[in-house]
């Protein structure tokens, strides 16, 4: 069994924490926040979820059911543009979903885009494999929620040059329709809606980073996902 509860999380979202596996520093390990029962989070999200089973609001369960269906779908190249998936691991804090700890070409974890940006600024490179990442997600089907700035890594080169964009959370579908039923015109019309607003936050980011400061408002909305998890529509 994997020992967390000792160790500091990295990172942490709404209902779970991020740890580096003490065993592989490759690798992360996601845990839900011990402070919230899946019967907790059924409750805070409410109706329809409050009438489904607890595995409904299990993040980390759905997260590891639709990684195995892509990786059989696609194989490797689902790895190019999403972080690689190693299954569930036994801790002393729950199940525990292990995962691919993004590092830049020096060892340091990559920072999500909305970290890059706010210190780094629209680089070419950004730009670049923003355009990268655009060609492929679109075409590689991944059902996901709003891709958010912090849901996604920029991965650097030793020059500090991004060299791709990674998707490390957020993945889903909350759709009355299962994903599987939808048709591929209609997946790749999602996909692409997707790119269009995460375009649009990054252009906002950019705009509150001219002023020289991050104001609540925006980190609220933009940061903890919470007002982007809405209603899956075409």
């Amino acid at each position: 069994m994997i020992r967390l509860s000792t160790e500091a999380p990295f990172a942490h979202g709404g209902n779970r924490l991020c740890f580096v596996d003490p065993g592989n520093q490759d690798r992360c390990i996601k845990v839900r926040r011990p402070e919230f029962t899946l019967a907790d989070l059924r409750k805070k999200k409410g109706f329809p979820y409050n009438l489904l089973p607890l595995s409904a609001v299990d993040e980390s369960r759905k997260e590891d059911k639709i990684l195995r269906a892509c990786e059989r779908r696609l194989g490797d190249d689902l790895y190019a543009v999403v972080s690689r998936h190693y299954g569930f691991v036994d801790t002393d804090m729950g199940p525990g979903l292990c995962s691919e700890l993004i590092r830049n070409a020096d060892g340091r974890i990559s920072l999500s885009v909305m970290e890059y940006v706010w210190e780094f600024g629209k680089t070419e490179s950004l730009l670049k494999a923003l355009d990268r990442f655009a060609d492929l997600w679109p075409e590689m089907m991944v059902p996901s929620r709003d891709l958010l700035l912090h849901n996604v890594v920029a991965q650097c080169d030793a020059d500090n040059e991004v060299e791709r964009l990674v998707v490390i959370d957020g993945l889903g579908y909350s759709g009355m329709i299962p994903f599987s039923w939808l048709s591929s015109s209609y997946k790749i019309r999602r996909a692409n809606k997707k790119l269009r607003k995460f375009r649009q936050l990054l252009d906002e980011l950019l705009d509150v980073q001219k002023k020289g400061e991050m104001t609540n408002l925006f980190w609220k909305q933009k940061h903890d996902g919470k007002a982007h998890h809405e209603a899956d529509n075409p």
